[in-house]
């Protein structure tokens, strides 16, 4: 017995997908700040637009960002950057976040910005490309599994937030394991982009 894809949902032929610019931060908040929302998350959603300057649009970016557009109107944003898979012995992209504002949903937007993602990863000769979703999202669950994308049940995501990261590095201070000190131009709003 063979498992039908979904289909592809008719996509609206004026959606534009570019790359996030300096005048987007504010916007990139605000649906950031939706997303955290609707995955129940708000209380950990710290993102500014002093840090998105920083770090996704600044010297030292940390990733980089997509957003799409409906005309004028906004309706979704990625963000991804590089990793490195020792197995494959490649650099790999993993999608941090894919959002797309609910009244825009079941149109293809998602699946043309999760392409656009695969087509950058492609050309820099990535290995692999990743990201997690939550259990309980049946809806984006069943458009990676029509794109061909494969859940990873033997997985388990880990993760120390900033306390437990110095805790376990035994530092006092925020800055106090960065060769800087702190006092270096890679600090910007407690964190460290140091290039050491």
């Amino acid at each position: 017995m063979t498992t039908a894809k979904a289909t592809c949902p008719t996509t609206p032929a004026n959606l534009r997908i570019r790359r996030l610019r300096e005048e987007d931060a504010g916007l990139l908040c605000e649906m950031v700040a939706e997303l955290a929302e609707f995955e129940k998350l708000s209380h950990e959603c710290r993102l500014t637009e002093e840090s998105v300057l920083a770090n996704l649009l600044g010297e030292h970016r940390a990733a980089e960002g997509l957003i799409a557009w409906i005309d004028e109107i906004p309706v979704g944003f990625a963000i991804y950057y590089r990793t490195f898979s020792s197995f494959t012995g490649k650099p790999g992209f993993w999608v941090e976040d894919l959002y797309i504002r609910q009244r825009y949903r079941e149109r293809g937007i998602g699946r043309h910005m999760l392409r656009e993602v695969a087509r950058i990863a492609h050309c820099l000769g990535a290995g692999r490309l990743e990201w997690t979703t939550l259990q309980w999202n049946a809806q984006a669950r069943r458009l990676y599994a029509a794109i061909g994308a494969e859940e990873k049940d033997n997985w388990l995501l880990l993760r120390m937030d900033p306390d437990a990261m110095a805790e376990f590095a035994g530092a006092r201070g925020p800055h106090e394991g960065c060769r800087c000190g702190g006092s270096g131009a890679g600090h910007n709003g407690g964190s460290c982009n140091c290039n050491h």
